[in-house]
């Protein structure tokens, strides 16, 4: 089962792998043309009643596959105004071929003519709440007639995500669905089809550019609370600098005063804040945590924090204590198996950490990704584990990044990756963000990597985050 927002994301990634959108819709309007000839004999009637996305578009391909029925097409809405390239394109078939097409350009003329079928294509997934003209007034007149009605992914009025249908959404006989069931379908009285229109199974299992559109904020906002330095002050100032590159609208690190002025110096862009001491001891715990708490922060903990007991015992405390959203990091690692914690925790341990953590050890982390999610369960957080390849893991479900480049194996890209998880942590679930962080990460390292190949250092990435968050072109 998938819902309509992460079947949007894995067309996205699909299109990344070679699948471009054109395809699917051609092999969606196949499964269309099939869906209406197991319900209906050659000559029968036929009306596509098609919206202006890809959803009508899906239908208008299937005219094409439908020579022996008498089919007409109607549009809601005007020609100029599809959405889609592809689905105008599909339109401007039609037209050239001259089929039977309408325009309908005011729901008050909307008259769906008698026929055997009507196929229900006017929305698709992503779409929620009742229907509105002129799609509303077609509904009506899709209901009320005597005709078949095959509905295209889902019915209109269905919202694929919640699973939830509009009071007066279309009333299916039949729904054709492409990949995979969505949410609610199987509740619906109509027969259901599932149509496999050649995503391939890659598309839902490696990390891609849909799954970064899944997790890219929409606005400015949030504050990354970096809780780290002392014996290294560089890893904090990198974690914190990529929160901001990642979207975040303030980034604040907590360091020891004897180090705060050094981090301070990497970039003016930092707010440091600094406290006693030249390490973090259980003395600074409360302060720390009425901080974060007080302003929402997102937490990032453990990058330059070292090993000494006092300050493993108060990254301790602090997780035991918090209740906000946290990535842990590099030498906090350490103190999550058995903690008992109402945070919300992504955990990004490198393959030695992992291990260290009780984790599987490997070389390769894709020959343990099963280890890794029973480990995810284990800890009943999720987990990003770094190498060549990533893992993602909430203990459920399990996700692969190859973005990256060899280039890569410098120390500070890992110290990147926890900042730009904290960064879409403030806009999506903390699976979801770990995900689109590992390519993210990836990709901003494959840009640099052009320029800088094996002298690339983990500061290069920092410009070329943005880039990989908003400003890809996969396809």
């Amino acid at each position: 089962m998938i819902t309509g927002e992460r079947m949007a994301a894995v067309d996205e990634n699909a299109a990344a792998l070679g699948v471009p959108r054109r395809q699917l819709m051609e092999s969606s309007g196949n499964a269309v043309a099939r869906a209406v000839e197991r319900v209906a004999d050659p000559g029968a009637r036929v009306v596509v009643v098609a919206g202006r996305g890809n959803n009508g578009g899906d239908a208008l391909v299937s005219v094409r596959f439908l020579d022996d029925y008498d089919v007409t097409s109607l549009l809601l809405g005007r020609p100029e105004a599809i959405g889609t390239d592809i689905a105008r394109a599909n339109w401007e078939a039609l037209e050239r071929g001259e089929y039977d097409i309408e325009p309908v350009t005011d729901s008050r003329s909307f008259s769906l003519p008698e026929c055997d079928v009507v196929v229900d294509a006017m929305l698709g997934t992503g779409i929620s709440g009742d229907l509105r003209e002129p799609a509303a007034s077609a509904a009506r007149a899709i209901n009320t007639a005597d005709a078949t009605v095959v509905s295209v992914d889902v019915p209109s009025g269905f919202d694929a995500d919640a699973g939830e249908h509009a009071d007066n959404g279309v009333v299916a006989d039949h729904v054709v669905t492409f990949h995979d069931t969505k949410p609610g379908l199987e509740a619906l009285e109509a027969t259901l089809q599932v149509a496999n229109i050649g995503i391939p199974r890659a598309a839902e299992r490696f990390a891609g550019p849909g799954d970064v559109g899944l997790a890219r904020p929409a606005e400015r906002t949030g504050r990354a609370f970096v809780i780290g330095g002392g014996p290294y002050t560089g890893a904090p100032a990198l974690a914190a600098q990529a929160a901001l590159r990642a979207g975040m609208e303030l980034a604040f690190v907590a360091a020891p005063d004897t180090v705060a002025g050094e981090i301070q110096g990497y970039a003016e862009d930092l707010i440091v804040q600094p406290y006693e001491g030249e390490v973090l001891t259980p003395d600074q715990v409360e302060g720390l945590v009425e901080t974060a708490e007080r302003h929402d922060d997102v937490v990032v903990l453990g990058p330059g924090l070292g090993t000494a007991d006092e300050t493993l015992e108060a990254a301790r405390q602090f997780l035991e204590t918090y209740t906000g959203p946290a990535v842990v990091d590099a030498d906090a690692l350490e103190v999550v198996p058995g903690l008992e914690t109402e945070a919300t925790l992504v955990c990004t341990p490198n393959r030695r950490e992992l291990a260290g953590m009780g984790g599987p050890e490997a070389d390769d982390l894709r020959v343990v990704t099963d280890e890794i999610e029973t480990f995810a369960a284990e800890l009943d957080h999720v987990v990003l584990a770094k190498g060549a390849t990533d893992v993602i893991s909430d203990g459920e479900t399990t996700r692969i990044s190859r973005a990256g480049t060899p280039a890569m194996a410098v120390g500070g890209t890992g110290d990147l990756l926890s900042g730009i998880v904290a960064g879409l942590l403030e806009h999506a679930d903390p699976f979801t963000a770990a995900t689109a962080a590992a390519y993210v990460n990836g990709r901003a390292g494959e840009h640099v990597a052009d320029r800088h190949d094996l002298g690339l250092v983990a500061s290069d990435l920092l410009e070329a985050i943005p880039a990989a968050i908003w400003g890809e072109d996969d396809e």
